[in-house]
């Protein structure tokens, strides 16, 4: 039986605001209080969506700001404009961010600088674990670029040596677009309540996709900003990287997708990539199938003979890929591939090249 397409699966959702999209250095209203800003982005997923929250922080009336775009001289263009026309004179008062991704954290350190005053520190909130991977990453080469990239994909059956040295140069490819993260934060958990403007803004921790990815849900709203957790049309990418390289990302992420069933079926969740929509429980019996489905099509191909993650890509994505795609298409190769080693359904052999392969359990 062929799966539904992409499109026939979006068409079981809905998206109260059709086709519209907030102007450049413009905003939309989706929510008493909540503004919907859109920024471009240099790579194949081409925007990012940001969010504006109505505030009142220490006696002061201004604006949260929920992540940021990656550090660029158009999105601070951008965010400039919006300051002008958007935030009805007022400030920023702090800066939220769901997780230590470049788009999402890149420019935290300079709306918190430039939003700051001698009465007021405007403050980063973000989960523990991503601030200081945050911060590792913006001062080294972690999980991105550099000799421990290229020898976490040649492990794992990268071979050509042009793609390799292309890895080993891309070392700065985290600082580039996350050039500095503030000396201080704030601390998000999961189940924390933060009062946004007079509403409770319920943390929900996820796993996976970020080290500790952090949702916000209010009940009060019925809103569900999900970061990355759960978008609407593409599937999150889910990945191991050089620095936890035994890792079983996968099982998190669909592990954290539970978190969201006990929210209200009506729920507009606002996505960090495509339109805002309803049918959260829809999504995520979607997501859940297609990586079930990926799992088995990862099982049947290691059943007819070994594969390494490398291998593996061209079954996962059945579409040409450049090598900035496919480093990422690689993390996430590797992931199914874990999935089923951790289950016990694969197990993995080092051969005399250096390479892992996984084969069906003798």
């Amino acid at each position: 039986m062929t799966p539904p397409s992409r499109d026939a699966l979006e068409a079981r959702l809905h998206y109260p605001l059709g086709d519209a999209l907030p102007p450049s250095g413009g905003a939309i209203g989706v929510a008493p209080g909540v503004k919907w800003v859109r920024m471009t982005l240099p790579f194949a997923l081409d925007h990012i969506n940001l969010w504006l929250l109505r505030d009142r922080l220490d006696g002061r009336e201004g604006w949260t700001v929920v992540d940021t775009c990656i550090a660029r001289d158009e999105a601070k263009a951008q965010w400039e404009q919006i300051f002008e026309h958007e935030l009805d004179g007022l400030p920023v008062l702090r800066v939220i961010v769901t997780h230590m991704h470049p788009d999402h954290i890149g420019l935290a350190q300079w709306l918190c600088e430039r939003w700051s005053t001698a009465e007021h520190d405007c403050r980063l909130w973000i989960s523990g674990m991503d601030y200081h991977m945050a911060r590792i990453g913006s001062r080294s080469t972690t999980g991105f670029g550099g000799d421990g990239a290229a020898a976490f994909f040649r492990a794992n059956g990268l071979l050509d040596a042009d793609a390799l040295e292309k890895i080993r140069a891309r070392a700065g490819y985290y600082p580039g677009l996350v050039p500095g993260v503030p000396a201080q934060f704030r601390r998000l958990m999961d189940g924390q309540v933060v009062d946004i403007g007079g509403h409770g803004w319920r943390c929900i921790a996820g796993y996976g996709h970020a080290p500790e990815h952090m949702a916000l849900h209010c009940e009060a709203l019925g809103v569900l900003i999900s970061g990355d957790m759960v978008l609407p049309r593409i599937s999150t990418n889910v990945s191991v990287y050089d620095v936890e390289p035994e890792s079983d990302p996968l099982a998190l992420f669909l592990d954290s997708l539970q978190r969201y069933l006990p929210l209200p079926h009506d729920t507009l969740v606002l996505p960090s990539h495509g339109k805002p929509f309803t049918g959260l429980h829809e999504r995520i019996r979607q997501l859940q199938e297609h990586h079930d489905e990926r799992l088995a099509e990862v099982m049947a191909a290691c059943t007819e003979r070994p594969h390494s993650a490398w291998e593996m890509i061209p079954v996962l994505f059945p579409r040409p890929l450049d090598l900035h795609q496919s480093t990422f298409a690689l993390g996430e190769s590797v992931a199914h591939l874990h999935r089923l080693w951790f289950q016990g359904g694969l197990q993995r052999r080092t051969g005399d090249d250096g390479v892992h392969r996984f084969q069906p359990r003798d």
